[in-house]
């Protein structure tokens, strides 16, 4: 299968790989790059919290640019969304790790499960734009956080032209999407060319991410049964 891979550049090599273990053909298309602002990042971590919140690597790699200045937050609680981002929290220093089902919303039950003990201000290091699932489900359960948007992941532009020769010609039998935005964007490009990707199938990594996808396409969705990459491959 020839399957287009939408992640930032570094993760999409190892999508990449994985994919040619397996036999298929990786089209590359990283749809953002990350602006990382580890400046904001030190200056949030010196107001008083309580833990942390990640949910994504990328506010991770953020961290890793404050070198020493990190060392001492080392030993504070961090709530990460699912396995992937556990790990990269994980080596990154930090020892005291709780993780998620994978999505924001089941984030904010977490931390919910473990009130009142964290009920004082949790620390958000968060992205932007972002899905707004675990600040609301933290909101709607009246725990106190504060955010502090760390990236972003801005848009890499491509003309019609490079769509047709990525995507096209010859058409993709499918494409990876792990985020709202993600989806939103490449739904976008691909949109003009719509009857001639009749057949090309969407993996959402899940409902949140797959509401994001134009209605051209909504018959050919997928959503992974679990929001990792494990269940977009499964999808295969």
């Amino acid at each position: 299968m020839r399957v287009v891979v939408t992640r930032p550049e570094h993760s999409a090599r190892r999508t990449a790989g994985r994919l040619q273990a397996l036999g298929h053909e990786p089209v590359l298309l990283p749809l953002t790059k990350a602006v990382h602002h580890p400046e904001i990042a030190e200056g949030a971590l010196k107001q008083p919290h309580t833990g942390l919140a990640i949910t994504s690597a990328e506010a991770v790699r953020v961290l890793a640019l404050l070198g020493g200045k990190l060392t001492p937050h080392l030993g504070e609680a961090v709530y990460a969304v699912g396995e992937a981002t556990a790990k990269a929290v994980g080596e990154s220093g930090f020892r005291y790790i709780r993780t998620g089902s994978g999505t924001g919303a089941g984030l904010a039950e977490l931390v919910a499960s473990d009130a009142p003990q964290f009920a004082a201000t949790l620390l958000y290091l968060a992205g932007k734009p972002r899905s707004p699932k675990f600040e609301e489900g933290l909101r709607a359960r009246n725990l106190s956080f504060a955010t502090a948007e760390i990236y972003e992941m801005t848009p890499i532009a491509y003309d019609d032209g490079a769509i047709r020769d990525t995507v096209v010609d010859p058409p993709a039998d499918a494409v990876l999407l792990y985020s709202r935005e993600s989806a939103r964007l490449f739904s976008d490009l691909v949109a003009p060319h719509a009857p001639a990707l009749a057949a090309m199938r969407f993996f959402c990594l899940s409902a949140n991410v797959a509401e994001a996808v134009r209605t051209d396409f909504h018959r050919n969705i997928k959503i992974a049964d679990h929001p990792d990459e494990g269940g977009l491959f499964a999808l295969l």
